[in-house]
């Protein structure tokens, strides 16, 4: 199954470009790629626990997996990485996976099929944010070492009932699927916390680098990791500094003190591109741009006052300016691409027809909370939302802070409103509609925090059981359709409002050569890249 490729947006043309008052340009050195991006997101850097945009790039580039993607196929599907092969049972419950034979840790420790299994079993014990990838196949704390195990050179994985092998193997390609060095994250267990302590700021993987330093909301530092089974990198270094401004990492691309801008706006991309030196790239993501409401408050949890949220969002007014080529319009979960992807969006700005919905629900000048992460299209969103909010009676007292603030928040249920993004954790229609339309326990003490819905204090309306039957049918074709219908329902009865789907514009230098954001459903990797 191939439910996603790469597509490519047309670059931003037809602006003036003035070089006046450009700096000489510097050079970065050729062996160290340097990249400006926000990292503000980091929480920690254990593959058990690691849930954020910036944490999963460096993720990819640290931890080696059963099975990953090629970055330079991605069409290709997941394929071999520490497991040279896998067969599956008659039944189809149990994929037995055979390691590959000499590869080492960045220790220098052999990677074996029991730090494999053990890696996986403790994502499952730790119980952290993302653990419900695992957790989906039945595995708990109590008998998922019997169920995930080791055998010599195997590791076997035994899931509660069929699934599609597909959906089970593109679970492993997330970053909880990152096999650890057993002997060295265990010298460092502090309480019986598995080493979890220690991996928030160092990494003990097998992939092309190593993890030197993480200063958060500053820098994150990585080394080619000379153990690696696929070669030494062409860039033995890799620095990503935390830049939050646009203007900022435009002007250090212009002046050569970075070889990538990962987050420019529009105006910026407008007016590096045809610039000597700098190229520009256009790629469609995965990441869904998309606010919710807590179920939790007495008035948003109103059918009539979620409907009315959807009717007072400029989608065209901001994907035609300050989004322009950057996120285009998408009221679906699933990103396009996925198996499953309508492309259906009803909603457009219609004040009129939002008031009359809150009059109907008997609703007068509300006045609610919203999170935002101080990012600036992120910013600009949310004061476009308090304008139109504005519009029909409601204010918008906007929260704004770190990515790590605010997701505590809403981690937490403590918003009244979340403006953010979201991005799928492996290629599969599951990793979106298992988060946003599927909560199978909506109590507080359920702390299934990696659930959207469960963040939302949203019960799903009956959608848990269709998401539950779509993730087992073997069916092609009426998986997707299933698909199409829980989409449909999600859009007129959710408290989500889908908004954007993410083009990803990316300055850099133009020595730099085969960057690969990973499309729709993978992370950057940093190792083909060369200069």
């Amino acid at each position: 199954m191939k439910p996603f490729k790469n597509i490519m947006a047309g670059v931003v043309m037809g602006f003036a470009v003035s070089m006046t008052a450009v700096p000489a340009v510097a050079e970065t050195p050729a062996n160290v790629l340097v990249i400006a991006n926000r990292i503000d997101d980091i929480t920690t850097l254990d593959p058990a626990e690691s849930f954020e945009f910036a944490g999963s790039d460096v993720s990819r580039n640290v931890y080696s997996k059963l099975v990953n993607f090629d970055p330079m196929n991605l069409d290709a599907g997941y394929g071999p990485d520490l497991a040279e092969s896998w067969t599956v049972s008659d039944d189809g419950k149990t994929i037995t996976f055979t390691m590959r034979e000499g590869v080492k840790f960045a220790s220098g420790n052999p990677v074996r099929a029991e730090d494999a299994a053990w890696s996986l079993q403790r994502a499952v014990i730790l119980n952290k944010t993302p653990s419900f990838i695992l957790t989906q196949f039945g595995f708990t704390p109590e008998n998922v070492k019997d169920m995930i195990r080791a055998d010599g050179n195997t590791v076997i994985i035994t899931t509660d009932k069929r699934y599609a092998t597909s959906f089970v193997l593109n679970c492993l390609t997330a970053t909880i699927g990152g096999i650890l060095d057993k002997e060295v994250v265990m010298q460092h267990e502090a309480d019986g916390d598995m080493g979890n302590a220690w991996l928030k700021t160092n990494s003990a993987g097998s992939g092309a680098y190593v993890v030197t330093s993480w200063k958060p909301n500053e820098s994150v530092s990585l080394t080619a990791n000379p153990n690696w089974y696929g070669g030494t990198p062409a860039m033995e270094r890799v620095i990503v500094r935390h830049v939050q401004e646009s203007a900022t990492q435009r002007l250090l691309l212009e002046r050569g003190d970075i070889d990538v801008a990962r987050n420019l706006n529009p105006s910026d991309i407008a007016g590096i591109t045809g610039v000597d030196g700098i190229a520009v790239d256009n790629e469609l993501r995965g990441r869904l741009m998309y606010t919710s409401v807590n179920q939790k408050h007495p008035v948003l949890s109103k059918p009539e006052v979620r409907q009315a949220i959807k009717y007072l969002i400029d989608y065209e007014g901001m994907q035609n300016s300050f989004l322009k080529g950057q996120y285009v319009t998408h009221q679906n979960f699933l990103p396009a691409t996925y198996l499953g992807a309508v492309d259906e969006n009803p909603f457009s700005l219609n004040v009129e027809k939002a008031k009359e919905l809150l009059a109907s629900a008997g609703v007068e000048n509300l006045e609610i909370e919203a999170g935002v992460r101080e990012a600036q299209e992120r910013l600009e969103i949310a004061q476009s939302l308090q304008n139109t909010f504005a519009q029909a009676g409601i204010k918008l007292n906007l929260t704004v802070g770190t990515g790590k603030q605010i997701l505590a928040r809403y981690r937490s249920r403590d918003l009244d409103m979340y403006i953010g993004a979201w991005g799928p954790d492996y290629p599969d229609p599951h990793t979106n509609a298992g988060t946003f339309a599927y909560n199978p326990d909506n109590s507080d003490e359920a702390q299934a925090t990696g659930l959207l819905a469960w963040r939302n204090a949203w019960d799903t309306d009956g959608l848990t059981e269709k998401v539950a039957a779509a993730v087992v049918e073997g069916d092609r074709d009426k998986r997707a359709q299933m698909y199409q219908e829980i989409q449909a329902e999600f859009r007129e009865k959710s408290p989500f409002a889908i908004m954007f789907q993410r083009i990803e514009q990316t300055g850099r230098r133009d020595n730099v050569q085969n960057l690969n954001l990973g499309g729709a459903i993978t992370s950057v990797s940093y190792w083909p890249v060369t200069k």
